[in-house]
């Protein structure tokens, strides 16, 4: 694995799913975020209304894609948008990331989804939906699709606790989302899933829990995301009743939060995100003077090789290998 310090031969502290792609591919791979206009069953009334208490779907959309596009349109102009950023792309990956993207017919999804594979520049699918809204006719679909092209599903996983999935307003429980990441593994798909971490009633304790429980899972990617408090949802209109409630970590705090997850970490599971990144309009607390997900990503980086350690130093079933192997590369 390679450095992001390009002054550095040391290889990275974790499992990249970056440098994963790039690896697959030959290059860098840019995701597309698209919305193809899905809606949740905790928003329906299938299971309740409102959504989740944190969510609000705009503020992480950018700006072309709108669900009265087309799939080839959003994806055309997700192109012109990425191409200054990210000139080096040798190829895109369909993001399906708005609601839940597996929440509707299988004859609904296999047109969405053949329309972006059809386009020539797409090279696979990520597909963010829920552990709910899953089964094994729409496994069996996506299984065929991964003989020969890449696909993701990523599960909004978000805690290992019923008590907190409840207060959250998320519909499902964390059985459900065992029982949906072991079906798709057992169909042969890749599989990722997202973590929000400072969500309230969960202490630091609790929070690292977690990397050893979703350490049993056979997840192949996850996303860490620091609790932020949007406007206009109920999280926000919460916040403002009972601040008292909620522990919003400093930069500093969340950064060693990550590290010491990591650590009880499985390591061969590949770390996708360690930040969520929204603008700061959105945000009811602006938080971290505003610094951007690859300038926390840095930071992170370098507190790995301050403290010597990295991913899975003290998973119970490798620690030792890993350990012989870090003192190998350094």
């Amino acid at each position: 694995m390679v450095s992001n310090n390009t002054n550095s031969l040391l290889p990275r502290s974790y499992n990249s799913f970056t440098d994963y792609i790039k690896q697959r591919f030959g290059g860098r791979i840019q995701k597309l975020t698209l919305n193809a206009g899905f809606t949740c069953p905790n928003r329906d009334g299938t299971l309740g209304t409102g959504g989740c208490i944190y969510c609000d779907n705009d503020a992480f959309n950018p700006s072309y894609c709108h669900p009265q596009k087309s799939v080839t349109k959003q994806i055309e102009e997700g192109i012109v948008f990425h191409k200054f950023r990210y000139r080096r792309a040798v190829g895109y990956l369909a993001y399906f990331q708005a609601f839940s993207n597996t929440y509707d017919s299988l004859q609904h999804l296999k047109r969405l989804y053949d329309e972006a594979l059809s386009h020539p520049e797409v090279k696979g699918l990520i597909i963010g939906t829920r552990p709910d809204c899953i089964d094994e006719e729409k496994l069996d679909y996506f299984a065929a699709l991964s003989s020969n092209k890449f696909v993701l599903i990523e599960y909004g996983v978000e805690s290992c606790y019923d008590h907190t999935l409840r207060l959250i307003n998320r519909g499902h429980t964390f059985g459900q989302s065992v029982d949906a990441i072991k079906l798709t593994h057992a169909y042969g798909i890749m599989c990722g899933i997202h973590m929000i971490l400072g969500l309230p009633g969960e202490s630091p304790e609790d929070i690292l829990k977690e990397a050893e429980i979703i350490s049993e899972l056979p997840i192949n990617t996850l996303k860490l995301h620091q609790l932020q408090i949007v406007k206009n949802t109920r999280l926000a209109t919460d916040y403002r009743k009972t601040p008292e409630n909620y522990f919003l970590l400093s930069l500093n705090d969340y950064i060693d939060l990550v590290i010491r997850f990591t650590e009880r970490l499985n390591p061969v599971i590949m770390i996708d995100r360690f930040t969520a990144e929204i603008p700061p309009r959105f945000l009811e607390v602006p938080v971290w003077k505003n610094l951007r997900a690859d300038e926390i990503l840095r930071l992170i980086e370098q507190e790995y090789v301050n403290r010597n350690t990295w991913q899975g130093k003290y998973f119970m079933d490798t620690s030792k290998t890993l350990k012989e192997n870090h003192e190998r590369k350094y």
